[in-house]
């Protein structure tokens, strides 16, 4: 089921939210960090990271988002039809929480486009501009890009040059999470 379509517009908060997962190398071998974005602001709202891709890193990050959002019963959470996302772990606890799966056509990028392009800029901005030494190293460094940089500090040309926070304080009064 894919009620998104390809039309990424997040007229308000928790309406729609992406997902993925990338893989960044380091010296001890691979990162892997799923991330569960706002489609409205941008915004950051859930994320996980591991060595391995299972569905428990992608539920991780589900399960980081919707406390700290509430999302509504009928949020859409959209995902590429990865293992870790069709996986009943993920879904019961996306369906529990009132959330409606949704995932784009099989092998189509642009049914994504939107985590994919968020992933573009998180491998220019960090990862490729050095080679990490350790897992622990990057985790920390994925932390810090996340939750410091894109959240607060990285300005979007689509939220008016605001940042993901800035944006949701100016349009929704959602106060950021502590």
């Amino acid at each position: 089921m894919d009620p998104v379509d390809r039309d990424f517009a997040g007229p308000e908060p928790n309406r729609l939210w992406v997902t993925d997962i990338t893989e960044h190398p380091t010296r001890e071998g691979k990162v892997y960090c799923a991330v569960v974005l706002d489609v409205h602001s941008r915004r950051v709202v859930g994320w996980s990271t591991d060595s391995s891709q299972t569905a428990a890193l992608a539920t991780n990050a589900l399960g980081m988002a919707i406390p700290t959002r509430s999302p509504l019963s009928d949020t859409v959470i959209h995902s590429d039809h990865g293992v870790q996302f069709t996986s009943w772990t993920f879904t019961r606890r996306a369906k529990e929480s009132g959330l409606l799966p949704s995932t784009g056509s099989i092998g189509d990028c642009h049914d994504n486009a939107m985590i994919e392009s968020f992933w573009g800029r998180v491998q220019t901005e960090l990862p490729d501009r050095r080679r990490w030494r350790t897992r622990l190293e990057l985790a920390n460094a994925l932390f810090e890009y996340l939750e410091m940089f894109h959240n607060r500090r990285r300005r979007h040309t689509a939220l008016g040059m605001l940042t993901p926070i800035e944006y949701e304080l100016r349009h929704t009064g959602i106060a950021p999470a502590a």
